[in-house]
């Protein structure tokens, strides 16, 4: 059975149970494995036929590749922005040996100099291509003009934004997300009840990807008998007072039976909700990490929608892999499952 180059050697390490780069250190016969793990790889690619071509090139050329991350820091709200790096980190482990260099350009997903300063700087240097977390709309466009003119490939996780092409996008397909949050909603309200929709942010971000999102969920309804009253507002805060400020003057003059936040800060709107009594009202997020699911178990937040970032970091690495290294056609679009987690589940949940 002759098989490609990057799945043949994917499936010889897995019937070995060795890492990737195991099995390339046994294909060119380099130093590091035990004798029995050697003839164990030795006798699968014997049973595989599997014979080496494009990677044996690409280690005799001996040219080392300079891929840039460009994402947001870890921080206090937004530890999700880790795990993909832990997904590129894992894939870097196994296709490190291959001739690859890289280098993290950390920004402040609130703060758009930050992510100009980081840019510019991943800019000057001699990166070949570069993974993406696009947060800031026009910057993000300004960038991929910028490196489209060096001749820099780029590939987007999370987010697209509109009229730019990078070499692949991995995320979720945003309107069907949006569709599958009314989908779950509507077991959670009653035909014509007030729904809330907000987008939180401390300074406005891509607004094309929290639009897209709605104009799915707002879809649903109309394709269904349930003609829910739908109202969304894009906030800017700096302070939790200012998410109560907005929260106490809305829901004195409406009466929404549920709230969906199109972004990763649910558990603000869940803390307005715990600290006001508001049991009544249903709330739906986005976002696998800490404070979100704190609200989870507690009851405030009922669903939350995950697209498995861990994931997404190991695809997009993968993605200039086979770009650059196997010379392959690297796919378009790469959408992720659109994933649903509960108090009941999360625990179970893999990003």
């Amino acid at each position: 059975m002759k098989v490609s180059e990057l799945s043949g050697v994917k499936e010889i390490a897995r019937r070995a149970n060795v890492s990737i780069a195991t099995v390339d250190r046994v294909l060119h016969n380099r130093t590091g494995v035990a004798q029995k793990t050697k003839e164990k790889i030795l006798s699968i690619i014997k049973e595989m036929d599997y014979k080496p071509n494009i990677l044996a090139k690409r280690l005799a050329s001996k040219r080392v590749y300079k891929f840039g991350i460009l994402i947001q820091k870890e921080c206090s709200e937004a530890e999700y922005w880790n795990v993909p790096v832990s997904g590129i980190q894992e894939a870097l482990s196994e296709f490190g040996d291959f001739g690859v260099d890289l280098r993290y350009y950390f920004f402040d997903r609130d703060d758009r100099e930050s992510f100009l300063a980081k840019s510019d700087e991943l800019l000057k240097k001699h990166i070949d291509g570069v993974i993406v977390a696009p947060i800031f709309l026009n910057e993000t466009k300004d960038f991929a003009a910028k490196c489209t003119e060096k001749r820099i490939q780029f590939v987007f996780i999370e987010s697209q934004v509109p009229s730019v092409h990078p070499l692949s996008y991995i995320g979720q397909d945003i309107i069907q997300s949006g569709r599958v949050v009314a989908h779950l909603c509507k077991y959670l309200i009653q035909p014509k009840d007030e729904i809330l929709v907000l987008n939180v942010a401390k300074e406005k971000d891509i607004s094309n990807h929290l639009e897209e999102k709605i104009r799915g969920f707002e879809q649903f309804f109309i394709d269904t008998s349930y003609q829910c009253s739908i109202k969304s507002f894009n906030i800017e805060i700096a302070d939790d007072e200012e998410i109560t400020a907005f929260m106490e003057d809305y829901l004195n003059h409406q009466q929404p039976k549920l709230i969906y936040v199109t972004n990763s800060r649910a558990y603000l709107v869940a803390k307005y909700l715990k600290d006001r009594g508001l049991n009544h009202i249903k709330l739906v997020g986005n976002g696998y990490h800490t404070r979100n699911i704190d609200f989870l178990k507690e009851g405030y937040i009922d669903f939350l929608i995950c697209q498995k970032p861990l994931e997404q970091g190991y695809k997009a690495f993968l993605a200039l892999y086979e770009y650059f290294i196997a010379k392959r056609k690297v796919i378009k679009l790469q959408y992720m499952p659109i994933d649903i987690v509960t108090k009941e589940n999360y625990i179970y949940y893999e990003n």
